[in-house]
């Protein structure tokens, strides 16, 4: 009667696997932090997601962390970049059969761990160029169409982004790849374990509070939400969840495209830290987590979690 009565259910087609494929290794190496993550080679990322596609997973999205880093971050558009060789791939086993979606960013293959180009600002910090970066972004997004992404989610936070990304694939003739835009996120202190897993430090010891939103704001979320849609994009997302559940039924109330939540990394690693001390039932939270996030009014979620809430709900 409790489950028949109950007013929202997460489901496996809600939800989206961040996958993380790193170049020159040749075993699939454990994310510390991440407990039951891997950085995977392409043989098996490629494993990974024949698995979940078997258990019911519509779609995943991909990270890439290159063997070499330099300042513009190179490999986020080269056509033998990682995530591009990676795509290929999974489109020739796959085809259209599981959604494959791309992080459009450069901060995994920057040598300064910024998202974008830098320069030195007059108090000597580091300061991202936002023009000179959307150039970056729309050339990643080429690569990423062409290398067969069926969708590409600019997580970096320039002013404009979508609307040069959307002109550039639409010119290349790429109009049916579709935009999941990181409309509001957030400068938030629960990414430390998803920088371990693309190996990323910020330079001089900085920060993005320059470009990711301040975590005191909400009306400014909407705001850049209403942008990213006026420029073009079919979905958008809130970055993390659930310190911002607030945000996520705000927006769902607004917005009538998909509404996407990340569960993050922090989120996740605090789930697994408590439980392996037995503070509290890890399956339980995490559900519990998921089914939050789900009632604040999002329609899609990334979350580590993807793998294990198919499984459970194969049983």
């Amino acid at each position: 009667m409790r489950s028949l009565v109950s007013e929202v259910h997460v489901r496996v087609d809600d939800l989206i696997a961040p996958l993380f494929v790193r170049e020159g290794i040749d075993e699939p190496q454990p994310i510390e932090s991440l407990p039951g993550v891997m950085q995977h080679t392409l043989e098996s990322l490629g494993t990974e997601v024949r698995e979940l596609k078997a258990l019911g997973v519509k779609a995943v999205i991909l990270f890439g962390v290159p063997a070499v880093k330099d300042a513009e971050g190179s490999g986020a558009f080269d056509p033998d970049g990682i995530v591009q060789v990676a795509l290929r791939q999974l489109v020739a086993e796959h085809g259209e059969s599981i959604v494959l979606m791309a992080d459009l960013c450069v901060d995994e293959y920057t040598d300064h761990g910024h998202c974008g180009i830098v320069h030195e600002g007059a108090d000597g910090r580091m300061v991202v160029d936002n023009d000179a970066t959307l150039e970056i972004y729309a050339k990643a997004a080429l690569a990423q169409a062409e290398a067969g992404a069926h969708v590409v989610a600019p997580s970096g936070m320039m002013d404009g982004q979508v609307a040069v990304i959307r002109e550039t694939l639409d010119d290349a003739g790429f109009s049916e790849v579709a935009i999941l835009a990181y409309a509001a996120k957030y400068a938030s202190a629960l990414y430390g374990p998803f920088r371990d897993a693309v190996d990323v430090t910020i330079a001089d010891g900085g920060d993005r509070q320059g470009y990711q939103q301040d975590h005191r704001n909400a009306r400014e979320a909407i705001r850049e939400v209403e942008l990213d849609l006026a420029e073009g994009a079919d979905m958008v997302m809130v970055k993390p969840a659930l310190a911002y559940l607030d945000v996520i039924s705000d927006v769902a109330s607004r917005v009538d495209v998909p509404l996407a939540a990340y569960h993050v990394s922090g989120e996740y690693a605090m789930i697994h830290a408590a439980g392996e001390r037995g503070w509290i039932d890890t399956d339980a939270v995490a559900l519990e987590h998921l089914t939050a996030i789900k009632r604040a009014g999002a329609n899609i979620i990334l979350t580590y979690f993807t793998r294990w809430f198919a499984e459970q709900a194969a049983r």
